[in-house]
């Protein structure tokens, strides 16, 4: 038999349940766990609690229920004989305090079925950036949480700053990551195609001996912005264990130049030489702004200008004609023409009568 064939797990198999055979004489101490649940829990629980106990007593595990501390508490019996029995119970309250329904968390006695509460309050500094990363867990209307869950064969309830998990080993160590990432800002739907191709891969059998990097898809960032370059660049100097040169002070400056040996009228009078040729630079200078006034500005040379096109000349002859014609006409007034014409009219009617 190859040895890759003993290394493998065949498909099917279960462990065998731990029986009172295996443990007949059961366990030497009294083990207890407790924890606390918030207010809001309290109806569901006093509802529910004699399914939860019925559910312990199979198991020969005590609970009880404490209302004014608001606490959960379970103890092993001597009739208890399995050592991870009370690890179990101790997981379901601590699932029923974190609002699991009744209906999910009973699984957790079964072998292979087991728990996570993954904190992730502390990883997002902000509040508000913290919201916007756990809705984006859920998705719209609760769908990427659903797909998740189809994915890894677990029950996922995200309130508060956690996030319970109730399934198989395998889809635990999945939705770990998956919540891990997204809120390192990584969105789910890169991780939930990633476990779509690995379930179509795990069907085929030659593949199962291979790597699988070819097949998954690997995601680039597109949205990241380039650094800004800063305006001023500052080189560094080079490092010299020596340290700087000491200034030079006033003597040092009057010994170099050797001002320091004048008498003090000598150096009174190169004091004022100094003066004098300041306000000299000053009168200078305002005498330049001053007639920067009386410099004529520069001239624009003259520009020549065109002579009119022969096609734009106008008519004078014809312009003369038109007005002495408008001088004739009287405003209102009948043509030369028919006035004749009228007048001679006029004159034959007189004679007929």
């Amino acid at each position: 038999v190859d040895e890759s064939e003993l290394l493998t797990v065949p498909d099917g198999w279960k462990e065998p349940p731990f029986t009172r055979e295996d443990n007949p004489k059961g366990l030497l101490e009294e083990s207890s766990f407790a924890t606390l649940f918030p207010k809001y829990r309290e109806a569901y629980l006093r509802e529910c609690w004699p399914l939860v106990q019925k559910a312990l007593n199979e198991h020969y595990i005590n609970a009880a229920l404490d209302l004014i501390e608001g606490s959960m508490t379970v103890t092993t019996t001597k009739k208890t004989f399995d050592p991870y029995a009370i690890i179990r119970a101790r997981d379901l309250i601590k699932l029923l305090a974190r609002s699991v329904p009744f209906e999910q968390v009973f699984r957790i006695l079964q072998d292979d079925v087991a728990c996570d509460i993954i904190k992730i309050g502390t990883l997002v500094r902000k509040r508000d950036t913290f919201v916007k990363r756990r809705g984006r867990l859920l998705g719209p209307k609760g769908s990427t949480l659903k797909a998740l869950e189809l994915l890894t064969n677990c029950y996922i309830m995200v309130q508060g700053n956690t996030v319970s998990a109730l399934g198989p080993f395998s889809g635990l160590k999945e939705v770990r990551k998956v919540v891990l990432d997204t809120m390192k800002n990584i969105h789910p739907i890169y991780n939930i195609k990633t476990l779509m191709i690995k379930r179509e891969l795990a069907k085929d059998p030659e593949l199962r001996s291979q790597s699988w990097e070819r097949f998954l898809p690997k995601f680039k960032r597109k949205n990241l912005k380039k650094r800004k370059e800063p305006k001023k660049k500052t080189t560094k100097k080079e490092y010299t264990p020596f340290p700087p040169p000491q200034p030079e002070s006033q003597i040092d400056k009057e010994l170099a130049s050797g001002e320091y040996f004048l008498k003090e009228r000598q150096k009174k009078r190169k004091r004022m030489e100094e003066i004098k040729a300041k306000q000299a630079d000053a009168v200078k200078k305002r005498q330049e702004e001053r007639n920067k006034a009386f410099i004529p500005p520069k001239e624009k040379p003259v520009v020549k200008t065109k002579t009119a096109s022969t096609e734009k000349k106008i008519d004078i002859e014809a312009i003369k004609e038109k007005v002495k014609n408008a001088k004739k006409k009287k405003l209102g007034a009948l043509p030369a023409e028919e006035v004749k014409l009228k007048m001679a009219a006029d004159e034959k009617k007189k004679k007929k009568k």
